[in-house]
Formats: structure tokens, sequence, C-alpha cells
């Protein structure tokens, strides 16, 4: 096969336009291999895309075995060209395969510098050094302001997405990539290992197969991948990348994780519009639809909404466009027509539907029997049998730990808030309606994925790795109050292992510790526990005993912690000594610990060493409890 017989197509990562172009080029060209920008050692899960099952977004998770903390992500939309690439090969039988260096190679401390955990398709380097030119930072954006556009948003979108006759794009822009290139010298060594790494394996394709080749890559990479090099010279550039076993696997993702904000470098500005463009390709009324969604929106929120407004704003789009000599109303023209049509000319009203509109809520699924990391797939078992379902959006839950469904979801929320995945966010443990209701604020993060894989290290399971991260952190514990707050996240997740070692930790730690702020705060959280541990059938005998115990300690050092202190530390024990008190009430210890609780705070308000506002918290305290007449 001849040089010319390859392909390359230089695309934009996650740009409805790019993705539809390219697969009219593929069509065209009928390639008997497709290779794509990513981990080649993930060549295998490629098909797994193509599934029915598989609904974008989502992400191919790779990490070491040895270290799963060490994760990085390849996002896929569905107007993603990768992803179109894939479906395409995958109904036309052609070969598939990715060309890029082996994920283990960005675990490597060379390729730290190199690569973002989350953006695996661009360099790191590149984009936060302040010493690179603005052209290597910003391709597109160089290209834009050359044409006359204020950002590369626009001109893209004008030239690929919502050009109606593009003309031969791909060649025009592997033309503007390579004069962007000229001259460009040396570049960062894991960006040159990567582009070595593609040549060689572009080279054995041509070897290994019959009839043209098509290479999906991003645009700045096909000058370099069309370029000259002799194989010796890109396997010494390749010489010494640490090569490690990578597990690998797919992940959903999210919409508005898609985005450029979210602090993905090779996103989009609006995920939300993107999905648009691509599913009303071919159309008229995409511009109308847009304004039909934003309508919609508003109506959902209360606003009142006129199709006469909306037939305004799309005349106003149109003249926008007109003015602004662009060939067809883009996303600002119709942003701008519906804040001046449907908003009134409120601006800040577009935050209404921004968050909704513009990211999105779509959350992926992935194939049931996709081989997944361990803790994922204990995660989607406990989903399924929670029956709660990962969404982008937040929404409010309340369970009821009275019941077996209710008592499942708040423990399988709990325990993942222990593995640092706050997919639920406890907003009110219901304490003025009763001790059996808890309310929960839900929103699913792509990134919860990673802390997952992050968290094999102490289990298969959420349950035991829930155990395992929390004695780690009772063993690390450095107070008294520290160690309480622990132990009470241990039994509320109902994690028995933890909650034996933290309260053997606890009990020593009481034993040692004569520090009253240590001793008084950890009071709160034991409280917590002895009130509501009833809704959860916990035994809190032991922990009764173990509470007066540090109630008597920090009554009879009260008064000598309360001497000559200054301004800031009177205040933070006022402060404890109020959230104690009320935690004492709570549980209404026997008659002998509350009176001696009560001689604590008398002591503090009779003695001459405290200050005014400790001594006045004390009074306060006495006056509630009936033992200080006005």
């Amino acid at each position: 096969m001849g040089h010319n017989d390859v392909a390359y197509f230089g695309i934009r990562h996650h740009g409805p336009g790019s993705a539809d172009s390219l697969v009219q080029a593929l069509q065209d060209l009928q390639p008997g291999a497709v290779l794509i920008e990513g981990p080649i050692d993930a060549s295998a899960l490629l098909p797994l895309l193509a599934r029915p099952e598989m609904q974008p977004p989502v992400a191919l998770l790779c990490y070491p075995e040895e270290d799963p903390a060490s994760t990085s992500f390849w996002p896929f939309a569905e107007f993603s060209p990768e992803y179109q690439a894939v479906l395409w090969a995958v109904d036309n039988k052609a070969a598939l395969r990715f060309i890029d260096l082996p994920s283990s190679a960005r675990f490597s401390e060379a390729a730290v510098e190199g690569a973002e955990k989350v953006d695996a398709g661009e360099a790191k380097e590149a984009s936060e050094r302040d010493d690179v030119a603005p052209h290597r930072r910003d391709p597109i954006g160089t290209l834009a302001r050359a044409a006359g556009y204020e950002d590369g948003e626009s001109w893209w979108s004008d030239i690929i997405e919502q050009n109606p006759e593009p003309g031969p794009i791909f060649a025009a822009i592997s033309d503007a990539m390579m004069t962007l290139r000229d001259g460009e010298g040396s570049i960062a060594e894991f960006e040159a290992q990567r582009e070595a790494h593609m040549r060689l394996e572009i080279a054995a394709a041509r070897k290994e197969f019959d009839g043209p080749i098509a290479v999906v890559c991003g645009a700045w990479h096909v000058p370099a991948l069309q370029a000259t090099h002799t194989q010796k010279n890109d396997q010494v550039l390749l010489k010494g990348i640490a090569r490690r076993k990578s597990t690998m696997t797919w992940a959903p993702w999210t919409g508005p994780r898609l985005a450029l904000g979210y602090g993905y470098g090779a996103g989009v500005v609006a995920p939300g519009w993107c999905k648009h463009l691509w599913r009303t390709r071919g159309r008229r009324d995409a511009a109308t639809l847009w304004l039909a969604m934003i309508a919609a929106v508003l109506r959902v929120k209360g606003h009142l909404v006129s199709t006469a407004s909306l037939i305004e704003a799309e005349r106003l789009a149109r003249t926008l466009a007109a003015i602004r000599e662009r060939p067809k109303p883009g996303f600002e023209e119709l942003r701008d027509a519906a804040i001046a049509a449907l908003f009134n000319g409120e601006a800040l009203l577009w935050a209404l539907v921004e968050a909704e509109l513009l990211l999105g809520a779509d959350v992926g699924e992935i194939p049931p029997d996709t081989p997944l990391a361990p803790l994922i797939e204990d995660l989607q078992r406990n989903q399924k049998a929670a029956r709660l379902k990962p969404e982008a959006l937040e929404r409010e839950l309340s369970v009821d730990l009275r019941s077996d469904s209710g008592l499942f979801r708040s423990t399988l929320l709990h325990r993942l808030n222990v593995l640092g995945v706050h997919w639920g966010k406890l907003t009110d443990a219901g304490r003025s309606r009763g001790t059996f209701r808890e309310r929960w604020t839900l929103t699913w993060e792509p990134e919860y994925a990673v802390r997952l894989v992050e968290n094999l290290i102490y289990g298969p399971t959420i349950e035991k790795a829930a155990n395992g991260r929390l004695i780690q952190m009772i063993e690390a514990a450095a107070t008294l109050d520290t160690l309480a707050a622990l132990v009470q996240g241990a039994i509320t997740a109902g994690l028995s292992e933890a909650s034996t070692a933290g309260l053997a930790a606890l009990e020593a730690r009481a034993a040692r510790s004569s520090e009253c702020l240590e001793i008084l705060a950890s009071v709160p959280p034991l409280a917590d526990i002895i009130r509501y541990g009833e809704a959860r059938k916990t035994e809190t005998n032991r922990l009764s005993g173990l509470m007066e115990r540090l109630i008597v300690e920090g009554a009879i050092a009260l008064p000598y912690a309360a001497r000559d202190l200054d301004e800031q530390a009177a205040a933070t024990l006022a402060s404890v000594m109020r959230k104690a008190d009320e935690a004492i009430r709570l549980v209404e210890p026997g008659e002998d610990v509350l009176n001696g609780w009560r001689n604590g705070l008398a002591a503090v308000l009779e003695g001459s060493r405290a200050t005014a506002l400790l001594a006045g918290c004390a009074a306060h305290l006495l006056y509630e409890a009936g033992r200080l007449s006005a």
C-alpha cells in the first residue's frame, strides 16, 4: 500500500460537526481498518461501544492493578467523532483499534507532567505552562483570531459544526495545523512519544490490512503523523517507557462532565448544545427546536412564554446572524435572541436554563455484563437493590429508617460517603420530626467511579472497603472528638468491624485524655448515636457508659480549662460547652452525671478567672436547666 492510502481525519474532540463530517468521509472511503487516538491496550473494549445497551456518555477507565488511585478516563459522547467512528467500523466490519501509547504509560512518572488523569486526550504541560505559545495552547483559537473571530468556539461552529457546505474540511484542517506547527521546534517529550507510537502503529497497520486505512485523531496531531520519520528514530523515542499491567473497563459518565468548565481539558463549552446539534443535523428547524426547548424549561419553572415571543426570538436570531455575517444562527445568536425576546432582556435569568440545557443531565449506561472494577460492580448491585438510579441533576430523597428499604438506602449512602463518594448529602436527619427519617440530596458525578477505583485497596465490596478505610482513619485519628465522629460514622453506616475498632480506640483514648475541649467535643457525636441508635438497631449500652464517664471528666476539667483564656479561645470553649450541654440534655443521663455536669458549670460561673463570655455561657445553661434564678 502507498502512503496516500492512509487517510488522516483531524477532528475536534466531542465536536458534533466533526462527527458528522467524519461519518460521511468514512462512508465515502470505505476503509478496511479504522485507527483511533486512544490507549492501544484498550482496543479489545472498543466493540462494546457499539452494543445497543451501551448508552453514552460513557468513559473508558484504565488503572494499574497495583495502584488503583492512578486512574485515567477517556470520555465518549454520542456526538464524539471517535464514538461515531467506532459505530461505523463495527457496522461495516472494518478492523478497529486504538493506536496511542498504552494506558500504563500515563501512570509513569514521566507521563505525570504530560497527561491529565481525567483529560487523557490532551497534554497538561502544553496547556498549563505560561511560556507555551498561544497557538500551542489553543490552535483553534489561533485560527479563529486569524479569521476575525473572537473565540475558537464560534469559528469552529461556523466552519465545521454549522457550515452546510464545508468542502474538503479535513484536508483544510490538516493544512491549517501544518502551518501552525511549522517552525514549532521541539515539543513536550510525552507528546513526542505519543506521536511516535501512533506513527509506528499506522505503519504496522499498512502492512497488516488491505485497502484504505482511516486514522482518527485530534487535529493538532495530523501533521506529525503525516510527516516522514524513520521507524528507528520513533523506536528510540519510545525506549524506556514504563509498562505496567492495567485494568480497563467502561464506566458511566455524565453530560456536564464533558464541559470545559468542569476542568475537562478536551471538553466543549456546552455539551447540551453539541447534543442538540448532533440530533438535529441536516434539519432546517434546528434553531426553532432549540428555542422551543428553552421555552419548555422556562414554562416548567413557572414562567409564561407565548408563541409570539418564540416567533420573535427566531426572527431576531436570524437577523443577528445576518448582521454578524454568519451562515445561520449559532449558539450566541440564539442565546442573545432568547434573552431579548423570552427573558425580557434580563440576562441574569439565563442561569435558569443554563444548567439544564447547556450542560444537560445525561447519565450514561453500560451493558450489565461489562467487566467492571469490583467496587463499581458492587455499587450497581446495591443501586438496583435500593432502586436508586444515578442522575446528574440534583434531586431530593426522604427515607424512613423504620422500613427495611429505607434503612438499606440510608446505609448505602452513608457507606459511600465514608469512601468519599458523596452521591447523597444528608440535609436533615429529621430530628424535628422524630428520629426515624432522613432527608438526602442526590447528585451523581462521574468522578465517583474514580473514587471507587481508588478505594479498591480497602476491599472489593462497598461494605468491606468502607470498613477498611474507616479503620485506617480511626488508627490515624489524633484527638478524642475526631475518634468519636468516626465511631458515629461507622455505626451510622452499619460497619461492624470499624465500629468495634473505633469503640476500642475511643475507650483507650478517653482513658488517657485530660484535655477538656477534646473531651467535651466528643460528647455530641456519641449522644447522636445513643439517641438515634434505636432507628438503626444499634446496641448503645457500651456507649452510654463511656459517654457518662466523658461527661463527668469534662465537668471536672471545665473550671480549670476556662481560666485565663484569650477572646478566641474563650469563644471556642463556649461553643463546645453549648453543644455538649445540648447533647447531654438530649440523652438524659443519670442524675449523678447530670448533677456533675451542672456543678462544673457552676464552678465556671463562680470562678474569678473565667472570662465574662464563659461565665455568661455557664449562667445561661444553668438558668435553662432551672439551677439558677433570674
